[in-house]
């Protein structure tokens, strides 16, 4: 098979692989194509999103790649979500997803102890929307679930990492949870 077409099927597997996104692994065995080949498909088609018109990019993350938005298009993402009244987050899921994203992974008691009230709404409200999802146990008493963001949180704030969120003062971790509530309510609010 040439490279245009190999370059055509690993597009397909990078949209059918959704969430789960695909590893070098599965695409050297799935393609049948040495690591080079395969690392070269991967380059070739990254360059074809970065340098058309398209509205799709290549995210890697702890080397699995996942097709995705671009981040320069979030504010049309975010108009789109404005349109659904019901996709408006309350306080309390704002609240959390910011403790949630500079505190991962982290569970709910620990959560709760930040915020000082119960947090299973917020909670189950963020999974709902795979905003955070369950990403083991602690190995406490109890082995209690512990919580992340997800690849989907990134692409609905426009981050391609969690490097890209703004800097905690080391002061005050409330106050900067107050802050971080401001920035996730500046990305979900119509901008003027």
């Amino acid at each position: 098979m040439e490279l245009a077409q190999l370059k055509g099927v690993l597009e397909g597997l990078l949209f059918a692989s959704g969430d789960e996104g695909i590893s070098m692994a599965q695409i050297k065995k799935v393609l049948s194509v040495n690591g080079e080949t395969a690392e070269i498909l991967l380059e070739e088609l990254k360059y074809d999103y970065e340098h058309g018109q398209r509205g799709l990019s290549i995210l890697e993350q702890k080397g699995v790649y996942y097709l995705t938005t671009k981040s320069e298009h979030a504010l049309y993402f975010e108009k789109m979500q404005e349109t659904n009244s019901s996709s408006k987050l309350s306080q309390a899921a704002l609240e959390t997803l910011a403790i949630i994203a500079y505190q991962q992974p982290i569970t709910r008691v620990e959560i709760e102890d930040i915020r000082g009230v119960k947090s299973d709404g917020p909670i189950q409200t963020l999974v709902s929307r795979f905003l955070i999802e369950e990403c083991g146990r602690k190995e406490t008493s109890g082995r209690p679930i512990l919580f992340q963001t997800t690849k989907e949180f990134l692409t609905f704030f426009g981050l391609t990492s969690l490097d890209e969120l703004p800097p905690l003062p080391d002061e005050n971790f409330q106050e900067a949870v107050q802050d971080a509530d401001l920035f996730f309510n500046d990305m979900e609010e119509p901008s003027a």
